[in-house]
């Protein structure tokens, strides 16, 4: 059956927040420290946050900041935790700010092609507050933000979601991502054909993560579609 739709994760994916193996930007949760507060203790707290953080139970991010400083009995004013906020959307915004162009090209020829493409992303407000000024925004039919509709991956749910908004069956689809949140089983599960996009993986970790189909570059990809 001929691929009617692509659907892609984003955060390394089409961009990457990390650049020689480092972050592009310090994240912005370094202003725990100081605070009085070990950046262990945060992390712990905000790793058991998780799911709700991406399916939208928090309605932004300084609502998840505010109950983990009251949780550690932490009192905190709300001019800080602005301040918090404002330092996450700028380092979110960075890997934004420079996409890489063999994925804007090979986004520009699958529309070409005839398909559409579709974003579904676990993700918060304040992770994709440029959404709309970046240069990917374009290419895209749709995009399913998690925090948006009060679900995420790998639940079968966003993906069936996702297929309904393109007017598309899972058989007739690809999903690519970078396998993180189990997106690529959760593809797999609803029967979407998954691929494991590794180009912005260290190559001694992308080996390691899924036994699903790899694309080592984006120009594999359109290769898949052209045949």
């Amino acid at each position: 059956m001929a691929v009617k739709a692509v659907f892609f994760d984003l955060f390394e994916t089409l961009i990457s927040e990390f650049e020689n193996g480092k972050r592009k930007a310090q994240r912005s949760t370094h202003f725990v420290e100081q605070l009085g507060i070990e950046s262990k203790v945060f992390d712990k707290e905000w790793s058991e946050r998780q799911e709700k953080r991406m399916d939208g139970t928090y309605s932004d991010f300084p609502s998840v900041l505010k109950e983990i400083f009251t949780c550690l009995g932490h009192e905190v004013s709300n001019e800080t935790i602005n301040t918090i906020h404002t330092e996450r959307v700028k380092s979110k915004s960075i890997p934004f700010s420079r996409i890489d162009v063999g994925i804007l090209d090979m986004l520009e020829q699958i529309k070409a092609l005839g398909v559409k493409i579709c974003l579904i992303s676990n993700c918060t407000p304040e992770e994709v507050s440029v959404w709309e000024s970046c240069l990917l925004a374009k290419y895209f039919d749709d995009v399913i933000f998690s925090y948006a509709v009060k679900m995420a991956k790998p639940s079968s749910e966003i993906y069936h979601l996702a297929c309904k908004r393109m007017d598309v069956s899972p058989s007739e689809s690809l999903f690519v991502g970078d396998g993180g949140s189990n997106e690529l089983q959760g593809a797999a599960k609803v029967g979407m054909v998954p691929y494991h996009a590794t180009w912005f993986i260290p190559p001694f970790k992308s080996e390691k993560i899924t036994d699903f189909p790899k694309l080592s570059k984006p120009s594999e990809l359109l290769t898949l579609l052209r045949a």
